[in-house]
């Protein structure tokens, strides 16, 4: 059983929860600076299994999809379904069983009724993502775009609105998770140009798609500033923002039309501790600053 549940963990990438959950977690903080939404540990419970629930849920259906396409990619054969490690209705009961938990949890927000309404169109919303890259060179922009939800709803989970803040932070996800699953796309351009899948390394050629993501990268870092601008956060989350800016260029100068071999440090490494340290900064400038309006 415990073999099985690894081999479930690895195939939705368990690890690369990181690259939303922090964003969720930086959301409510900031939300929680509201009076009238004080800090608490049962939403705060709740945002985490959503999050784990909805993108478990979102990445087993991708797999299911994506098993006979995956089964033909010289990079992508060796996982759990295509190569037999798990079987198709052991990763549908996976599918169906965190679809389930997900919309479950939204109840742990009530008497606030928008996450339970929201949860179902969420979902599918995550889920149609699988099938973008058979119709639209755009399929990377509806993976940030279903990843930009989760800022998005941990504030209407927590205030019932929405609000500038959380709708810059995103902007940032948008911009950066765009420009990062070109960057990852890259390595199958010529897989997906001879099956007929959309993507824009398939379509446009590496150097242009290189191109786009820098653009997606720069439109980070201008709404990273926005963000620190006009949700009033201070200096220690300028100086995140300066590290991030540094990290998503260090990002385009390991990927090069010549040399694709440091896509996975690109992509798993340097995102996950832009992540990781925009959520540290965020939440040490929040502190920090309550800190000091405490007189303190």
């Amino acid at each position: 059983m415990f073999s099985k549940i690894r081999q479930l963990l690895e195939m939705i990438r368990f690890t690369h929860t990181v690259f939303a959950l922090p964003f969720a977690l930086l959301s409510a903080a900031m939300a929680w600076q509201h009076p009238d939404s004080p800090f608490s540990w049962t939403q705060l419970v709740g945002i985490v299994v959503c999050m784990v629930c909805a993108r478990s849920a979102a990445m087993a259906f991708n797999r299911i999809v994506d098993r006979q396409i995956d089964a033909q990619n010289p990079r992508t054969e060796k996982r759990h379904l295509p190569a037999g490690l798990l079987s198709l209705p052991t990763v549908i009961a996976f599918t169906l069983v965190s679809s389930v938990g997900f919309v479950a949890a939204t109840l742990i927000f009530l008497p606030n009724p928008w996450p339970l309404r929201l949860s179902v169109p969420v979902l599918l919303f995550l889920c149609g993502y699988s099938y973008a890259k058979r119709f639209t060179i755009w399929c990377h922009y509806w993976l940030s775009a279903a990843l930009m939800l989760s800022p998005l709803a941990t504030w209407i989970a927590i205030r019932g609105e929405v609000a500038l803040a959380p709708t810059l932070l995103s902007a940032v996800i948008f911009f950066w998770v765009g420009g990062f699953d070109i960057l990852y796309a890259c390595q199958d351009a010529v897989f997906d140009r001879s099956r007929q899948l959309f993507s824009i390394p398939a379509r446009w050629g590496i150097p242009v798609a290189l191109r786009v993501a820098l653009i997606s990268h720069l439109m980070t870092i201008a709404s990273l500033f926005a963000l620190w601008h006009f949700a009033g956060l201070g200096p220690v989350f300028l100086l995140g923002c300066l590290a991030v800016a540094g990290l998503l260029l260090y990002e385009h100068w390991l990927v090069t039309p010549a040399d694709l071999t440091k896509v996975n440090v690109a992509f798993f490494h340097v995102n996950a501790v832009v992540s990781l340290g925009l959520l540290a900064v965020g939440l040490a400038d929040i502190w920090l600053s309550k800190f000091v309006g405490d007189g303190h």
